[in-house]
């Protein structure tokens, strides 16, 4: 690749996001990777490590997005990108041991959590669920005085959907000295907001179709570590449970990491303005987001992000006629430019009330609304917002 790794470390992440990951120079050759589409490559002998061989072990098309995506979360080896998000998941989970202990947010993706209850259920191992932001709670959990200590910590900040924010320094910290590996879900930071690696996380997890594609057209997922074992466990998971990504989406998505920053850029300063705008609205009845002073993770957030995001959650008030769960479904039909979807991290902002998905913890207010924040005119963001509000009291 063009963008030698000794030298990405000088560069900004928002030039990374655009120089990493492409073709060696060389005349009239292409400035973009190719799509490849092989399931099986040439070779005679035995295969070994950094032999492609066949479609289920290496595409090269993966391998740019792999190595950006490295660079950009400050890895010191290449990425390894998934079918999906939850694939990525499932090859994070594989490095706990047989009946070792997880602790993980009680809110974090949904995904996630019902794919570790799950295998707890058949017994692959204990999952302890706790606040993420009680850091006092979670290195109880870390470390208990009567029990096991934990293998493997989960982390997530911030948090789906309640945003709330981790002490990462600290819990992971605590962790390593209870014996416990780090996995930090990233997906809504990106590496542009946050760093995990830097602040003490052993792997990195992202849903790459959220911001990092960016424009919800792929379905992906990746897991980034400096520690080779850890890397060759993960390698070794993917090739033998399939959970390979396909190349075309794979080209997509380093299509879509080189509007990132941009990207990111001009959601997060749409999100801090709605949010400011929506905290003192009669129909709000709470709001969550990090950027604002009086949020409960504000101050955290300040010290280990270079900014607060572009996800605002608020709880609708409901009235004499109906509920805050009614209220916010009627919210959410009542906006002609936000589109009533799942998902998040897209160019288009997406909206939803979170309960509506069975799977979402009891502890997520029903009348809880998660808003994405996209890259279109904040004004008129706020006008469709406004009038939907407005509407619920006529």
């Amino acid at each position: 690749m063009s963008l030698f790794r000794e030298h990405a470390a000088e560069l900004s992440a928002e030039t990374v996001v655009v120089a990493a990951g492409r073709p060696d120079r060389a005349h009239d050759e292409a400035v973009n990777p190719p799509v490849v589409l092989s399931s099986t490559y040439y070779g005679t002998g035995s295969l070994g490590d950094g032999d492609r061989g066949y479609g289920r072990y290496a595409n090269p098309t993966w391998e740019p997005f792999e190595e950006a995506l490295a660079q950009l979360e400050g890895a010191e080896l290449p990425g390894l990108l998934y079918a999906s998000g939850l694939a990525a998941v499932s090859s994070a989970l594989s490095l706990l041991p047989a009946s070792g202990v997880l602790v993980m947010p009680s809110h974090s993706y949904a995904g996630s959590l019902v794919m570790a209850g799950e295998l707890a259920a058949k017994g692959h191992f204990e999952l302890r669920t706790v606040d993420i932001t009680d850091t006092d709670a979670v290195k109880a959990l870390l470390a208990p005085a009567d029990g096991k200590a934990a293998d493997m910590l989960w982390l997530e900040s911030p948090t789906n959907p309640m945003l709330g924010i981790a002490d990462v320094q600290a819990l992971t910290d605590a962790a390593h000295a209870a014996g416990a590996i780090v996995v930090t879900d990233n997906t809504f930071s990106t590496p542009l907001v946050q760093q995990p690696l830097s602040l003490g996380s052993d792997v990195v997890l992202h849903s790459v179709t959220k911001y990092l594609a960016g424009h919800s057209d792929v379905v992906l997922g990746a897991l980034v570590t400096s520690n080779p074992e850890i890397r060759a466990e993960l390698l070794h998971h993917r090739t033998i449970h399939g959970g390979i990504a396909g190349p075309f989406e794979a080209w997509l998505a380093l299509r879509g990491l080189r509007t990132l920053a941009l990207r990111v850029e001009r959601s997060q300063a749409s999100a801090a303005t709605l949010a400011q705008r929506l905290k003192d609205h009669p129909r709000v009845e709470s709001i969550r987001f990090p950027g604002l002073p009086d949020d409960p993770g504000h101050e955290r957030a300040r010290k280990q992000m270079k900014g607060f995001g572009s996800i605002v959650c608020i709880q609708v008030s409901g009235d004499a006629a109906r509920s805050g769960a009614e209220a916010a479904d009627a919210l959410v039909k009542a906006l002609r430019l936000w589109l009533p979807a799942t998902s998040l991290g897209g160019v288009e902002s997406l909206i939803e009330r979170r309960r509506r998905h069975t799977a979402e913890p009891e502890s997520v207010p029903e009348n809880l609304v998660r808003m994405s924040v996209g890259i279109e005119n904040v004004e008129d963001l706020w006008a469709d917002l406004e009038q939907a509000l407005a509407s619920l009291d006529t």
